[in-house]
């Protein structure tokens, strides 16, 4: 059973850095999901996959994979490229796009 460290980026409708601060833990599937025949759900034999650890330092999400003999791979975070825009910018005189209304 393998696990992934990793630190999770921003969804995409949020604006700030909640939730982006804690490392987790998460084990890879070790089977494919299936579609419920009946009512189709998608559903797995897997129960690892429920499992999700929170830890606040990729140290510590390391020391637990290895305490409990767990094989693991570390995703390292991206820091995002900021972009540095203010609202004057849309009324420069050297502005490289045409003005529209």
């Amino acid at each position: 059973m393998v696990a992934r460290i990793y630190k999770p980026a921003r969804t995409a409708t949020q604006s700030g850095q909640a939730k982006t601060g804690q490392w987790h833990l998460e084990f890879e599937p070790a089977a494919p999901r299936t579609v419920e025949p009946l009512m189709g759900y998608t559903s797995s034999t897997d129960m690892a996959q429920q499992v999700k650890l929170s830890f606040a330092t990729k140290e510590e999400a390391i020391a637990y994979a290895e305490k409990n003999g767990l094989a693991y791979q570390v995703f390292e975070a991206e820091e995002p490229k900021r972009r540095l825009a203010a609202y004057s910018d849309n009324f420069k005189f050297n502005r490289v796009g045409a003005w529209t209304h």
